[in-house]
């Protein structure tokens, strides 16, 4: 059995869906939609690491499908009501019209994992013989992937990364260096303050690596780099808009010497610089606002000067994760590991990019 591993460096270049009920949505591979994923070629992801390992069919002990005859299912963890998850579903869609497949099927879970379990335990009785899913939460998926093992269909995970090992119950994880991600915004967040700051870290959803991993890349790096910058508070936003809003309010009426927010995604920032207006202050100005995703609107926000830093985090995986699926059912020994690159957005270079954006 293949153990998970951290990432062994090897550079190489690589260019490569919507329901809400309990039971897969099928749609054939004609079916297109008039939303986009957003940017254009210099936007697509590209592979930075490979990990360890070359997981095989008969390793895994998968059944060799031809995609073009196949069902896939892809689960969606939230309601796409974020930036990211709509272009997140919709790179799967648009990639699975491109390669061909047969029928997809498309699920959302809406933020609840029990509903996730039986959305892809449905997508399993309904026939899908791979599966591309988006996880809720690092652990509790184990039920839904131990059917998917007994069928004998390999899952290819991707954005957040779940317990268990590679080449087991999931095939692979295809997704970016979130630790890395939050000391490039604490980089960001020491250039923009000049290195001394009073922080506030609006937190992201709690059961996922993302969140976990972005926290200890900001903080480890702040340390390191930047002992002028203090970390004065800490609250969970939920990745959301309205709950960045909400807290940041809070914590200016607590703490009305923050100068400095962190926020763990970029929906969250935006309701922050609401709430940084709402008390009277300007947001990029009197209270700097470092992000991660990279979204068009939080790209244009450091246009307009109310953010001042964007760490990509990419989320256009169609081409990657159909990629990885067709090597596999053609033969070749899929890695534990894919992560790839991301960009960053600053004042320098945010008009020019924000058609790249998503």
């Amino acid at each position: 059995m293949m153990r998970t591993r951290t990432a062994g460096a090897t550079a190489i270049a690589a260019a490569l869906a919507l329901a809400l009920g309990a039971c897969g949505k099928e749609e054939d591979s004609g079916t297109g939609s008039s939303a986009k994923s957003g940017g254009g070629t210099d936007s697509a992801q590209q592979v930075k690491q490979q990990g360890e390992g070359q997981c095989t069919v008969k390793e895994y002990g998968a059944k060799k499908v031809d995609l073009a005859n196949a069902t896939v299912g892809f689960s969606q963890s939230e309601k796409e009501a974020n930036p990211f998850r709509i272009a997140e579903t919709q790179s799967i869609k648009d990639e699975a019209k491109k390669v061909g497949v047969k029928k997809l099927l498309t699920t959302n879970a809406n933020s609840q994992l029990a509903k996730q379990i039986s959305d892809i335990q449905d997508m399993l009785a309904q026939g899908a013989q791979a599966l591309i899913v988006a996880p809720l939460n690092s652990e509790g998926l184990e039920p839904a992937f131990e059917a998917a093992k007994k069928k004998g269909v390999p899952v290819v995970t991707i954005d957040r990364k779940v317990g268990g090992d590679a080449c087991d119950t999931w095939l692979t994880f295809i997704g970016s260096d979130f630790v890395e991600q939050g000391k490039r915004a604490a980089d960001a967040m020491n250039k923009a303050t000049g290195g001394k700051a009073k922080v506030a870290i609006l937190l992201g959803s709690s059961g996922n690596n993302v969140t976990t991993d972005r926290t200890k890349g900001f903080m480890d790096q702040i340390k390191a780099k930047a002992p002028g910058i203090k970390v004065v508070a800490q609250q969970t936003g939920e990745f959301a808009r309205d709950k960045g809003q909400q807290v940041t309010e809070q914590l200016l009426q607590s703490n009305p010497d923050i100068d400095a927010i962190y926020a763990e995604n970029d929906e969250m920032a935006l309701g922050a610089i609401v709430a940084v207006r709402g008390a009277g202050k300007k947001p990029g100005q009197d209270v700097k606002v470092v992000s991660i995703d990279g979204t068009a609107n939080a790209v244009r926000a450091i246009v307009d000067g109310k953010i001042n830093a964007v760490i990509e985090s990419n989320p256009r995986f169609g081409p990657l994760a159909f990629k990885t699926l067709t090597d596999f059912m053609g033969g070749k020994g899929i890695p534990d590991q894919v992560i790839i690159s991301d960009k960053e957005y600053d004042e320098g270079n945010a008009e020019a990019e924000v058609a790249n954006a998503y």
